[in-house]
């Protein structure tokens, strides 16, 4: 990857980008975060591409970073995003930023009637340009630190090509006399506001195997549904690692023996919790 890229751990490296950014008419930006491993979304990278440099914040790091702030609200410039709303949603959950003058390029070629709308596709079709990304760096551990050189390069290849997406995307919009619907999405999507997880108060009958159990044992699987969805909350562990699926259904069948179902660890630390709410049944 020839892109020009700068990771922004120092000061001098900080002026650089701020320098930039205060000379551009459009920034592109970009966040890589871990839906995967965490309850919460945790936000762990932003990149942010202006004047043909590709600079990489790290929310991790020990540089500040509500800087930011006041050019993603700035009205003069672009903000170019692809599926802007979680990407907006952290970045005002976590820092409080807001935005204005916003263009999603997810929302514009569905606009456009596209109905294949990934960064993948849009750049093909508008920029001729395939990108090489590994799909799999995508669920990678973005908070482990240093980053590796497979995710660098697939953050950047998010952001560098934005520009010229915007370019065509514009022009399309311009066409078509969808202008003023784009300016009304966008202004919608940069509004969008984080929200905490629901639970899916249901959700335990949607478990392979529930409608085999008796009422009993639906009974105590609820409860050991409940127990989980909060007890991962605090923890902010994602629901299905902090006690799979499966796991819960067993307990459920087998309420005399948890520890055939639980690591050594986890009956540890979870056990006597578990072993209260079998007795409650």
């Amino acid at each position: 990857m020839n892109a020009k890229w700068f990771l922004v751990d120092t000061q001098n490296k900080l002026k650089r980008a701020v320098a930039d950014f205060e000379r551009a008419k459009i920034l592109s930006i970009d966040t890589e975060y871990d839906s995967f491993h965490y309850f919460r979304e945790k936000l762990c990278l932003i990149q942010i591409h202006a004047n043909h440099t590709t600079y990489l914040f790290d929310p991790l790091g020990d540089v500040a970073l509500s800087f930011l702030g006041d050019f993603f609200d700035n009205q003069r410039i672009v903000k170019i995003l692809h599926a802007a709303d979680n990407d907006i949603r952290l970045l005002r959950r976590d820092y409080g930023f807001g935005f204005r003058n916003i263009f999603d390029t997810h929302r514009a070629a569905f606009l456009l009637g596209f109905r294949e709308l990934s960064l993948d596709k849009m750049i093909k079709e508008f920029v001729g340009v395939e990108l090489k990304k590994n799909k799999k760096i995508q669920r990678s551990h973005w908070d482990n630190r240093p980053l590796t050189e497979e995710q660098v390069e697939y953050a950047v290849q998010d952001v560098i090509y934005l520009p010229d997406l915007y370019k065509k995307q514009t022009a399309e919009l311009t066409a078509k006399n969808l202008q003023e619907s784009a300016r009304e999405a966008f202004a919608r999507i940069a509004e969008t506001d984080w929200r905490e997880k629901k639970f899916n108060r249901w959700g335990y009958a949607k478990i392979k195997g529930y409608n085999a159990l008796n009422q009993e044992q639906k009974d105590l699987l609820k409860k050991l549904y409940i127990w989980r969805f909060h007890r991962a909350k605090e923890e902010n562990r994602a629901v299905f690692m902090f006690l799979p699926d499966k796991n819960l259904l067993d307990l459920a069948l087998d309420a005399d023996h948890p520890e055939k179902y639980l690591s050594q660890r986890k009956m540890r630390i979870y056990g006597s919790e578990i072993e209260t709410i079998i007795k409650r049944m």
